[in-house]
C-alpha cells in the first residue's frame, strides 16, 4: 500500500508557514507530521500539495494509494483502521475526512458513495497556525515516547541539574554541562550532536533538535521546541521554531512559532498577552482580516525567511509573512505581509533580487545551495502576496 499525505482544507489556516511547504511538514512535538506519520505506518510517504510547491515534494502514484489528510497527527489507533482500509473506504472525524483509498488516477472531492468509517476516538489536530505552539506539549510527549521506545538515554552529565531525570533522553554526540533540566511538568529531549551551554535552565516539555544550540545561560519555559540547526539564546516560553532559524541573543519570544531561516534581532520581544487581557486576534488569510483565536496568550508567526533588527518590538498576536525584513524602533503593525521592508514608520516592498541575496548568502553558511527551485517558490509567493503590500 502506498501513503500520501495531502494538504486537506485547513491549509489556509495554516499560513505563512504553508506558503513555502506542505502541511504534512510543519514541524509541531519533536517530528514534523510527514515524520510522525512514516514512523507509525513504518513506509516513506509522498505529498499532494500546491502546484508551485510540488516539484519540490513530488507525489508518487501507485495502483493502489491511501491519502492522508496531513492536519491529523497520528496515533496507534488510526493508523490500524488506516492500514486496514479497502476500495471505496474512507474515514472521517466529524465533517474533516482523515483518510481514504484511493486507486491509482482517481480523484475524489466527493465521499458521499464512500463507505464512512467514523472515528470516534480523541486524535490531535493541527488546523490554526496557534495549534503549533499550544499543542505542542501533547505532542512533544507522544513524539518523546515513539523516538526513546526500546533505547537507553546517553548518560546524564555528572554537572547537570536534574529533576524527574527518567523523563530526559540524550541522544549521542549531544554536550551540556552545568545546566539544569526540570523534567517534572514534561519530558525533555536533547537531539544528537545538540548543546546546551553552561548556565541554561530548562523546564519541559522541551526538544532540541540535532545540531541546535541552547546559548549561555538561556531560560526556556515549556512546552517548546527548537527544531534542527537552530541556536537560541535570552528567554523563551511555549514556542516552536521549525529549523535554520535563530534567536541567539536576550529577549523574549512566547506563544510563537518561527519557521525556517528566520533571524530574530538581539534584545527583540514579543508580546504575548495584551494589557486588558482580551482575547488575541490574528491576522487570517482566507477573510483577509483579523480572526478571534479563543487564546489569551497568543504571539509571533514568523513566516521562513524572515527577519527583524536589533530591539524590535512585536504587538500581542503579530503575523509576519515570507521574507519580510522588519527594523527600527516603535510596534510594527500586527500583520506584516510577505516580502515588506521596513518597521513602525511604514513599509516598502523587498525587491526578490535582494532577498533572494540574503537568503543563498544565510543557506550557504549551513552549506545548504538556495537551488533555482527555491527560488521559483519564493517567486510565485512574491507575485500571490502583492495585495497585502501597499507601496
Amino acid at each position: 500500500m502506498n501513503y500520501i499525505l495531502f494538504d486537506g482544507p485547513h491549509r489556509n489556516n495554516l499560513l505563512p508557514f504553508t506558503y513555502t511547504r506542505p502541511v504534512a511538514d510543519i514541524r509541531v512535538g519533536i517530528m514534523t507530521i510527514r515524520e510522525k506519520w512514516e514512523s507509525y505506518l513504518d513506509y516513506t510517504t509522498t505529498t499532494v500539495t500546491e502546484d508551485y510547491l510540488s516539484e519540490k515534494f513530488p507525489l508518487v502514484e501507485m495502483e493502489a494509494n491511501i491519502m492522508i489528510n496531513a492536519s491529523f497527527l497520528p496515533n496507534e489507533a488510526i493508523t490500524g483502521l488506516i492500514k486496514n482500509l479497502k476500495d471505496n473506504q474512507a474515514i472521517f472525524k466529524d465533517q474533516d475526512v482523515i483518510a481514504f483509498y484511493v486507486k491509482e488516477g482517481e480523484e475524489h472531492d466527493d465521499f458521499s458513495a464512500f463507505d464512512a468509517i467514523e472515528f470516534e476516538e480523541d486524535i490531535l489536530k493541527i488546523e490554526h497556525t496557534w495549534d503549533i505552539f499550544s499543542k505542542n506539549g501533547i505532542a512533544i510527549e507522544k513524539d518523546f515516547e515513539i523516538i526513546t521506545k526500546n533505547r537507553i538515554s546517553e548518560p546524564i552529565p555528572n554537572t547537570v541539574n536534574t529533576i524527574n531525570p527518567e523523563n530526559i533522553f540524550i541522544e549521542k554526540g549531544a554536550n551540556l554541562n552545568f545546566v539544569t533540566l526540570n523534567a517534572s511538568s514534561g519530558p525533555i529531549y536533547i537531539g544528537r550532536d545538540a548543546e546546551v551551554m553552561e548556565g541554561s535552565v530548562i523546564r519541559g516539555p522541551f526538544a532540541l533538535c540535532s545540531h541546535s544550540t541552547v546559548k549561555l545561560a538561556s531560560k526556556i519555559y515549556g512546552p517548546t521546541t527548537i527544531g534542527p540547526h537552530s541556536k537560541v539564546g535570552g528567554e523563551i516560553n511555549n514556542s516552536v521554531i521549525f529549523g535554520y532559524s535563530n534567536k541567539g541573543h536576550d529577549g523574549f519570544l512566547g506563544n510563537s512559532v518561527l519557521g525556517e531561516w528566520c533571524n530574530i534581532g538581539a534584545d527583540s520581544n514579543n508580546s504575548n498577552l495584551k494589557n486588558n487581557y482580551a482575547e488575541v486576534r490574528l491576522w487570517d488569510y482566507n477573510t483577509e482580516g483579523f480572526a478571534k483565536t479563543g487564546l489569551q496568550f497568543c504571539g509571533l508567526m514568523m513566516g521562513d525567511h524572515s527577519k527583524c533588527g536589533i530591539n524590535t518590538m512585536f504587538n500581542t498576536g503579530t503575523v509576519v509573512g515570507v521574507s519580510a525584513n522588519i527594523f527600527g524602533s516603535g510596534f510594527p503593525r500586527n500583520f506584516v505581509p510577505s516580502f515588506s521592508w521596513g518597521g513602525h514608520g511604514g513599509f516598502i516592498t523587498y525587491k526578490t533580487n535582494k532577498a533572494f541575496e540574503v537568503a543563498e548568502v544565510v543557506m550557504n553558511r549551513r552549506n545548504i545551495a538556495f537551488t533555482t527551485l527555491d527560488k521559483s517558490i519564493l517567486e510565485h509567493v512574491f507575485e500571490i502576496t502583492k495585495r497585502f503590500r501597499r507601496d
